[in-house]
């Protein structure tokens, strides 16, 4: 019985590394459904549709979930003021075949007053579920962890 059940998982793991590995293998040849690169993420689901720079959903996605990350785990009480200047610095700057991002940038002060760039992405298909889009961002001089290191470069194209 548990060699039934070990050769059963192995075939299963094998079944999925096979189609694993060809996901991949597509994504980095360039290659998609009909041989058409110029859309190839459209294949996948995606259509391109991403909330601008200046759109103040995002903003205010970005202000709240900063206030909670000083407020709960580094235990300060800094907050952003609103954007000021947001600017678009890409979008799919990494080919038609990868997932959609827009890269953005505003400045923004902080409640300590100190003048502070804001870099953020928005990826379609990248929220919870991927029921929406993603926003990952980084405030320069405040990536405690260096998740986006060195100043926020990971942040931006």
């Amino acid at each position: 019985m548990r060699n039934a059940l070990i050769a059963a998982a192995a075939g299963a793991l094998l079944c999925f590394a096979g189609t694993g590995a060809a996901s991949a293998a597509d994504y980095s040849s360039g290659a998609s459904a009909g041989g058409n690169t110029a859309h190839a993420s459209l294949y996948r689901g995606f259509t391109g549709r991403l909330p601008s720079c200046a759109d103040p959903r995002v903003h205010h996605q970005i202000r709240d979930a900063f206030a909670k990350r000083e407020r709960m785990y580094w235990h300060s009480g800094l907050a952003l003021s609103d954007f000021a200047r947001p600017a678009e610095l890409g979008y799919r700057s990494w080919g038609a075949e990868f997932i959609p991002r827009r890269f953005c940038s505003a400045e923004a002060v902080t409640n300590d007053g100190v003048r502070r760039q804001v870099f953020w992405l928005v990826a379609e298909g990248q929220q919870w579920l991927s029921l929406g889009a993603g926003v990952d961002w980084c405030v320069t001089g405040l990536d405690r962890n260096y998740a986006f290191a060195p100043e926020c470069k990971m942040a931006r194209p």
